[in-house]
């Protein structure tokens, strides 16, 4: 059975609250797209183990009209595709992620393994239980990510995925290339958690 958590945003005033879902409602009916270009200016570059990677391409995820975190891909070179980008796991990759708005760690967590279940098998989620329960702890453990807090996954063959929050790691690194392909289909797979956001992870490469 899929998971149908979804990530659940408070606001202090219920006038506030009425508004916003009313322009959401609106929004929604209108056929509203969000556009995913992300106001965070990520850098051009990054180093992971000693290997240099280039941004790929960096976008928003929205949620009807609220945005929820800015994203950028880092690859060791830029990539057409999503299955390039999917293969790319030869080398190391990093996601970093900006949040735009306070987020319940808990349900940042599940929307993760959502999105993960969603792009994968059966057995693949099987295989790598052990990985998805730590990825879920890593965020659970925490309250909520503050609107500009930042978080990253990184992976390194033969090592796996280390998960950072604030720029710090998260314990030891878990799973293999397979895991990390799993994780990348969040946002690059055939269902990926908003489209808008896997476009704009790619353009770059297109250009």
């Amino acid at each position: 059975m899929k998971n149908t958590t979804t990530l659940s945003f408070h606001f202090g005033h219920r006038p506030v609250a009425r508004s916003a879902c009313a322009l959401a409602l609106a929004a929604a009916s209108l056929g509203f797209v969000a556009p995913a270009i992300a106001a965070t200016a990520f850098e051009p570059t990054q180093n992971v183990q000693g290997t240099p990677l280039v941004l790929q391409g960096a976008g928003t995820r929205y949620r009807a009209v609220f945005k929820v975190y800015d994203m950028a891909l880092y690859l060791p070179k830029k990539v057409r595709t999503a299955d390039e980008a999917l293969a790319a796991t030869s080398g190391p990759v990093r996601l970093q992620f900006v949040a735009q708005r306070d987020i319940p760690g808990t349900d940042l967590g599940l929307s993760f393994i959502k999105g993960l279940s969603a792009n994968a098998t059966p057995d693949q989620i099987r295989r790598h239980t052990p990985s998805s329960n730590r990825l879920v702890e890593v965020f659970s453990g925490r309250t909520k990510l503050a609107s500009g807090d930042t978080f990253a996954m990184e992976f390194v063959p033969g090592k796996g995925t280390t998960f950072f929050i604030q720029g710090q790691p998260q314990g030891a690194p878990v799973g293999d290339a397979e895991y990390f392909g799993m994780v990348l289909r969040i946002w690059l797979g055939a269902s990926p958690v908003d489209n808008q956001l896997k476009d704009a992870l790619l353009a770059s490469g297109a250009n």
